[in-house]
């Protein structure tokens, strides 16, 4: 059966201007300078702080991006929604000097996320007010600009309802700001559009379309031009249009670009192009924008699920949230990095920005590095869901939240939301909203009083709730304003009630439908609505939520909740956040993680892991890999592989005959009286070679501590390297159950960012240089400061020697 092509193939690009590609990438228009540098910064609220002459001398000096609820101090009387940590009221004051340039200048600011209901001032005048503490916006301040002297930007957040969200925030700006210098006229912020037309590998177009902003009062007429170029800079197609700008208006020129034998961009080869768009008045070049493009075609089929250059494929997802443990949600693009990485090892092959729109930074890698991404927006329309206070489902819950501007701004953000990020070809789909419909939480259905939802319900129907037909005229709207901006792409939402939404028009509002935690409704959904896609937005670890995805050619691919642990949502005291993902805090693969590999990696996979057996003898994904017990303790062995067999030795004597593969849970399990030695696992393929091997040691005890990292040569604007220490005996096994207080020494031009170790319950102070290792291990990240030089990072600890890394900031 061909896929039926629902929407056409797109491109996508990140933006390099004039001055730096790093700093301008985002922007999109104009000169941009990043100004994260010398800013004051002060928790509290006084209104002075906006005028010029106010003296924050006595403020603390930041750098941005700057989240100040991670630097506080976890408190059990603060709300475990978002981490036990605080939120509060802060100022931002910096002192920027903009020197005169004549033709007709034009000053903006650009903030790429600040958490959140921000008032922005410029010489005391106010910019500009936005709430939505995830979306990027720019404010036009020439008005209030004095050319040739200081000009003192004043930043207000309100943090204050700190108990707005379901999981961590974060708080401040938690993003990069950049001052952008124009001509009068110039290119529209994010007004460069492009998408491919009938892709295939022998011949592919490029459609190109430019917005430009015309500031003065007579028509301007300017050429814009287009210029495609390979990898290697090849020039590969070019295109001129001319285009006539009226007077204090933003008017587009369209282009077509035709590329032959095109590199077609997926997620094993994520090929990118470099299109290069310049404008020109009186043959003179007034604004330019340099952006990475990709060719690739896509479709969705109701019966047979996705489909990438006419390729059918599962998507292997992931959910992520924006945070990084100590780092909270100012996080520097090397960690991203790693962390997206360490998942493509697992087998991933797709993420979901859960719940709100991500660092700009998250989208570039994603692009560079082949994972296809789910784009979202809100886990909140109208009313507040609950959150809650005292532990995950535990007690009276809050509802304070995002929803008291909804209807105010909803539009506004989703058009800025697209507009910002849909020229990446990592992006597949946009979804408007999260779990909106979770049943009485907050709108309920008569349908609820018959009908099971494969989720905790708070009672059946609801009256005195908010009537659920409502969810479909807003998905209607919320889907509009999408495709007024990209219709290159479905428009999709994530479910958590899809019994209930099933008898509103809001499914059918939508291009592709998620189910979270509703595998059971695949097969009854698609026998009823043939002519829906769907798959699974939100889904468990489980060997048979997977098997579901495989078994169903309609449902098109699944989102684990969660790809990477995250703060917030955390249980009862003490717990910093949600832990069932794949990968820790601190950036390490748990062993549900290795499962995983094991299930979605074409790689050979073998993970051995253990813990005291169990009187029921259940399998479990969370073996970690141990070999150290009191002898003769009885102790459950477990394999994660996707060999056909395995073979589990103790001393190089085998444990039984080999065991095959076990297709109901994906585990492969021993029981056996605990003995300190070599435990080893070998995996055979069905014609009995070998494949794979994992081994576990018994560890003596601590004897020394050894860093690794990457990189060891940084840039020095910036540039971060992340260290691991793992706590090894006198043969280098890692001692699991060491968990020494480390100190952690910077010599040199460099700062310590934070130190992790991904213990959950670890509720100890983040913001010093000291903390516990865990399970044998602590990562460091190093942040670089601006001057060239050797750094040099000295880990100790009482009893061992100290351990140090040597790296170069360049």
């Amino acid at each position: 059966m061909k896929p039926r092509r629902l929407f056409a193939s797109f491109a996508s690009f990140a933006f390099f201007l004039l001055l730096s590609p790093a700093v301008t990438a985002r922007v999109s228009f104009g000169d941009a300078e990043r100004i994260d540098e010398d800013w004051r910064f002060a928790l509290q609220d006084d209104p002075r702080a906006r005028e010029p002459g106010f003296d924050d001398s006595a403020w603390e000096s930041v750098r941005l991006p700057h989240d100040w609820s991670v630097k506080g101090a976890l408190d059990p009387e603060l709300a475990s929604c978002t981490g036990y940590l605080p939120g509060g009221i802060g100022w931002y004051r910096k002192t920027i000097e903009i020197p005169e340039r004549a033709g007709g200048e034009k000053v903006f600011l650009y903030f790429e996320g600040v958490y959140n209901r921000s008032d922005v001032y410029l010489n005391g005048q106010l910019l500009g007010h936005r709430p939505n503490g995830y979306v990027s916006f720019h404010y036009d301040a020439t008005p209030h600009v004095r050319f040739g002297e200081k000009n003192v930007i004043a930043v207000r957040v309100d943090h204050s309802r700190s108990a707005d969200s379901r999981w961590y925030t974060g708080s401040g700006i938690y993003r990069d700001v950049h001052l952008v210098r124009s001509g009068s006229v110039h290119l529209e912020p994010w007004g460069v559009f492009a998408r491919p037309e009938n892709v295939s590998s022998e011949r592919a177009f490029l459609r190109v379309d430019t917005e430009v902003r015309n500031h003065t009062d007579a028509a301007a007429t300017v050429e814009v031009r287009h210029e495609l170029r390979s990898a290697e800079g090849t020039a590969v197609a070019t295109a001129v249009a001319k285009l006539s700008a009226r007077a204090q208006k933003a008017d587009t020129a369209s282009a077509l670009l035709e590329v032959s034998a095109p590199r077609l961009w997926s997620v094993d080869a994520p090929s990118l192009y470099e299109l290069r768009t310049t404008i020109l008045r009186d043959g003179r070049e007034i604004d330019r924008s340099v952006v990475r493009t990709g060719f690739r075609d896509f479709a969705f089929d109701p019966a047979k699920g996705f489909f990438l250059n006419g390729v059918s494929m599962k998507m292997k997802g992931v959910c992520l949230h924006h945070d990084a443990g100590v780092l909270g949600a100012a996080v520097p693009r090397e960690v991203w990095r790693q962390r997206l990485l360490t998942l493509k090892e697992i087998g991933c092959n797709a993420i979901r920005t859960s719940h709100n729109p991500q660092a700009t930074d998250l989208y570039e890698l994603c692009d560079e590095l082949g994972l296809l991404v789910l784009d979202e927006i809100f886990d909140e329309w109208e009313f507040a869901k609950r959150k809650w206070l005292k532990g995950w489902n535990v007690g009276e819950p809050g509802f304070e939240g995002s929803y008291d501007f909804f209807e105010e701004w909803s539009d506004r953000d989703v058009a800025d939301w697209v507009r910002r990020d849909r020229n990446h070809v990592s992006i597949f789909a946009w979804s408007i909203g999260n779990e909106v419909d979770y049943p009485n939480d907050p709108y309920s259905h008569p349908v609820l009083d018959g009908s099971g939802i494969s989720q905790p319900m708070f009672g059946g129907y609801k009256p005195e709730q908010p009537d659920a037909n409502r969810l479909g005229a807003i998905a209607q709207r919320l889907v509009a304003e999408v495709k007024r901006h990209d219709v290159s792409r479905p428009v999709t939402a994530a479910l958590a009630g899809v019994v209930m939404s099933n008898q509103t028009a809001y499914p059918a509002a939508l291009d592709i439908v998620g189910y979270n935690y509703t595998e059971d409704r695949y097969a009854i959904d698609h026998a009823t609505y043939p002519e829906r896609v769907i798959y699974g937005s939100e889904n468990r670890h489980h060997f048979a939520d997977w098997k579901a995805v495989v078994e169903n050619d309609h449902v098109f691919g699944q989102f684990l909740w969660t790809g990477i642990d995250y703060l917030g949502e955390s249980g009862p005291w003490p717990s910093r956040g949600f832990y069932s993902g794949l990968v820790d805090l601190s950036g390490a693969v748990k062993p549900r993680g290795s499962f995983r590999q094991a299930l979605w990696s074409e790689k050979p996979v073998l993970h051995l892991g253990t813990q005291p057996a169990r009187e029921d003898r259940r399998t479990s994904i969370d073996a970690w890999p141990s070999w150290n017990y009191d002898a003769g303790a009885r102790v459950s062995v477990m394999a994660y592989t996707n060999a056909a067999r395995v073979q589990l030795l103790l001393d190089d004597q085998p444990i039984g005959d080999a065991k095959p593969y076990d297709h109901e849970t994906g585990v492969l399990a021993w029981e056996l009286p605990f003995a300190a030695g070599r435990l080893e696992a070998i995996g055979y393929d069905a014609n009995g070679a070998e494949t794979c091997r994992a081994i576990l040691q018994t560890a003596g005890a601590p004897a020394a501590m050894i860093v690794e990292g990457e990189p060891l040569a940084i840039d020095r604007d910036r540039g971060v390297s992340i260290l691991q220490l793992r706590i090894v005996d006198t043969d280098g096994v890692r001692v699991m159950d060491a968990a020494p207080e480390i100190t952690c020494v910077v010599e040199g031009p460099a700062r310590l960012l934070g130190l992790e170790a991904g213990n959950n319950r670890d509720m100890s102070d983040y913001t010093d240089a000291v903390h516990a290792a865990f399970r044998g291990r602590l990562v460091a990240y190093i942040e670089a400061t601006g001057k060239p030089g050797p750094i040099r990072v000295r880990f100790t600890t009482p009893g061992l020697p100290d351990a140090v890394a040597t790296i170069e900031a360049r």
